[in-house]
């Protein structure tokens, strides 16, 4: 496993807000919670940390729910391994020896370290808004581990309204 759950529960949550957003409305923790698949309380801290550091708005209330910050879309996948795992994910042996560096390499460091280098200028290169692209319900099926039946059929009807 490259990246850790917080990594993938954090980008697949800012991805579900962003897709109830562009329908117009704000998501709750519960709703994201179900309809990924996800533990809620795990995702919660996860979402409440994405909102101190300004990539989800949060509003309290029947009618709250998290919304995108203005620049969330156009935010690199990097800030978000930087918040959640830390960029010692791309500094870290894979042997997971503590003193493996290009001075006391271990036996894959020179192999591994091409790898993790183009994957690092890859997650830097991607934005969050680059993964959006391409058919909602496939998207949606995408990020979800759950059947997602209702929303698909809300969006396809969404769809339909506005051709």
């Amino acid at each position: 496993m490259l990246f850790s759950k917080s990594f993938g529960y954090a980008l697949r949550g800012i991805l579900y807000v962003a897709l109830a957003q562009s329908e117009g409305r704000r998501v709750q923790v519960d709703e994201i919670s179900e309809k990924l698949g996800v533990p809620r309380h795990f995702l919660g801290k996860i979402l409440n940390r994405m909102v101190k550091e300004g990539l989800l708005q949060s509003v309290k209330g029947p009618y709250g729910g998290f919304a995108l910050a203005a620049a969330t879309l156009q935010t690199p996948l990097l800030k978000l391994i930087e918040l959640t795992d830390g960029l010692g994910t791309f500094n870290n042996c894979v042997l997971r020896l503590h003193a493996c560096n290009a001075v006391n390499p271990c036996p894959l460091h020179h192999q591994v370290m091409d790898i993790k280098n183009n994957l690092q200028h890859m997650m830097m290169g991607t934005l969050v808004s680059d993964l959006m692209i391409g058919d909602r319900e496939a998207f949606i099926r995408s990020i979800a581990t759950e059947e997602l039946d209702g929303l698909l059929q809300k969006i396809t009807n969404h769809d339909e309204h506005d051709a």
